[in-house]
């Protein structure tokens, strides 16, 4: 390498470059490092004998450059043992993460509330081993501790340090989604125009209600208490917020304390608020429709009155969805007969019919558009559900094992019809079970069906197509579920059960921005490929020498080193620059 001068008019700039051959042979230099203008090197190098600093630092990055080149010969014996005791393989995966941790700003979070509580053990180490290994090795956080042992970088926390630190974490966790959110706009736009809001829970493997661990409707149907939690997500998908509450609590009311946080801390006002049945109320609407706030929410058809009912299920007057040359959304100008489609011209089409409906009280009612979709595709799906239902329903009216009757929405024994009654009016000694031909026909007067509300008054395509990515939110609640295991969970005290699931909302943050960066140029990689691949991002110690990485390469792999910036895929990794790659992880 060598020290090249370019001037100009406006400016003399200073490189660093190296020569090298092209692939057809031919000497070519590219440039190493730009050091800038003399005022720049003096700055950095000092005033006094500056070129022999630069010269200094030129000589050590082609030592440097030389030692990558170095090839690396390893004697080994068959007959020599290892060294008891001695690690020899170290996971490289969580550098990937760290890269992320530390873009997020979560060090600098850590090191202000451990100023703030002036505690004694690293919270920074504890926070990122803790979400470390929960994409990585979900589990117990005595089972953390164990698992962080494979990485380069091993925390040094004792387990009450640990449940000690989540109790710090659960009095912050308000300040510390607010903070993650801000730092999070310096790695791209967040698209918060629309946000996602939805309710799960999860089951803790007791039989008695104690703190936040109530008994509620559980999403497992378990017979166990439970929390609850509510989140909100971007466009995206990038988790925004989160709130805990106890298991009993009803889904309807966590809505708009958890806005107004957005609103207070994050300073996320004008945004359009779309959820599902479940959660619009006529309160929850009515909160959201007024200054920049607005509301996309699912209408149950079925709890509409009669006349609005009449309108939705009408089998003429629909108009069809089509896209224009612009892959803008738009409705056709000829008008469909319901009756006449058929699923071989039109099974992948979408009609729609609209109008404004009001709800609530006299004097206090809220003006709103109904939106009705119709789908053969969806009608064939919910006729197909139906008639595993009822086969079910049958199945457990042969077997004589009814029992105890539903009228749940889901449970197969809504279609169960019981009779107990003689023909006289008098009460029957043996009770009957027939299914309901009535309820089956009932329903299949919906079928293909589906309402959205709205105060928006922008076109219905595009409301529809919003309220058609409500998926994300439930994929992230899978992929705390499933990939992070976040339940059951084990812990007693209501502050660290929040901070456990603190840690599972900061995870999947990091997972998702992870994500957004591997799934480029055309690919798209599942949770379990990303996770798995990290997972065995495995190094061998190679003693004096470095580390051979033992897992194979592919183009996520590829990726996750772009998107990292550094490379962990050659054939061997010397001790220092394994050192410097741990660095380059921790930049931002």
């Amino acid at each position: 390498m060598k020290l090249t001068i370019s001037r100009s008019k406006n400016a003399t700039l200073y490189y660093v470059q190296k020569s090298y051959r092209t692939e057809s042979g031919k000497s070519s230099t590219r440039t190493v490092e730009r050091l800038g203008t003399l005022a720049e090197v003096e700055a950095r190098f000092g005033k006094e004998n500056t070129m022999a600093a630069v010269k200094n630092y030129i000589r050590e990055l082609t030592k440097a450059d030389k030692e990558l080149k170095r090839d690396v010969t390893v004697k080994l014996s068959q007959s020599t043992l290892i060294p008891k005791g001695e690690q020899r393989s170290y996971n490289g995966g969580y550098l990937f993460l760290q890269k992320i941790y530390y873009e997020l700003g979560l060090d600098k979070i850590c090191k202000k509330i451990s100023k703030k509580y002036k505690n004694e053990y690293d919270l920074n180490s504890i926070l990122s081993m803790l979400l470390y290994t929960r994409i990585l090795y979900p589990g117990s956080k005595l089972s953390s501790l164990e698992d962080a042992k494979k990485f380069f970088e091993q925390p040094e926390a004792e387990i009450h340090q640990v449940y000690r630190a989540m109790s710090l974490l659960a009095k912050e966790s308000d300040a510390i989604q607010a903070a993650v959110y801000k730092n999070s706009l310096g790695l791209g736009k967040r698209q918060t125009q629309v946000i996602y809001y939805d309710c799960t829970n999860y089951y803790f493997e007791i039989e008695e209600e104690s703190g936040i661990r109530k008994y509620g409707q559980s999403k497992e149907h378990r017979p166990n208490p439970i929390v609850q939690m509510g989140l909100f997500t971007d466009m995206d998908g990038m988790p925004l917020a989160f709130c805990i509450n106890p298991g009993n609590t009803a889904e309807t009311t966590t809505l708009k304390p958890l806005e107004d946080k957005l609103r207070d801390n994050f300073g996320i006002s004008k945004v359009v608020v779309c959820t599902d049945g479940g959660l619009a109320s006529y309160e929850n609407r009515k909160n959201d429709d007024v200054g920049e706030r607005a509301f996309i929410t699912v209408q149950s058809l079925k709890k509409l009155g009669k006349d609005l009912q009449d309108w939705a299920l009408q089998r003429t007057g629909w108009k069809m969805i089509v896209k224009d040359k612009d892959g803008k959304r738009n409705f056709s100008d000829n008008e469909y007969n319901l009756d006449e489609l058929n699923m071989e011209e039109y099974g992948d089409k979408l009609f729609c019919r609209e109008r404004y409906i009001k709800v609530g009280k006299k004097g206090e009612e809220l003006e709103q558009r109904l939106i009705v979709t119709y789908s053969l595709k969806y009608k064939n799906y919910l006729q197909h559900v139906r008639d595993k239902q009822v086969a079910i329903a049958q199945g457990l009216i042969d077997r004589g094992a009814a029992g105890k009757l539903s009228s749940s929405q889901n449970n197969p024994k809504r279609f169960i019809k019981q009779e107990a009654c003689t023909n006289d009016g008098e009460l029957a000694e043996i009770q009957n079970f027939t299914i309901n031909q009535e309820m089956i026909e009932q329903e299949a007067r919906f079928d293909g069906f589906y309402g959205i509300c709205t105060d928006l008054k922008g076109p219905a395509p595009e409301i529809i197509k919003v309220n058609g990515g409500r998926w994300i939110i439930e994929d992230c609640f899978r992929i705390t579920k499933t990939d992070f295991k976040a339940r059951p969970v084990f812990l007693q005290r209501d502050d660290r059960i929040k901070a456990h699931f603190l840690t599972c909302f900061l995870a999947l943050l990091m997972y998702k921005l992870l994500e957004k960066k591997v799934n480029r140029g055309g690919l798209r990689f599942s949770p379990a490929e990303i996770i798995g691949t990290l997972q065995n991002m495995n190094f061998l110690a190679i003693s004096g020498e470095g580390y051979i990485p033992t897992y194979t390469r592919t183009d996520l792999t590829n990726n996750l080193h772009g998107s990292a910036g550094f490379r962990t895929d050659t054939q061997i990794v010397s001790k220092q620059r394994m050192k410097a790659i741990i660095t380059e992880s921790k930049k931002y």
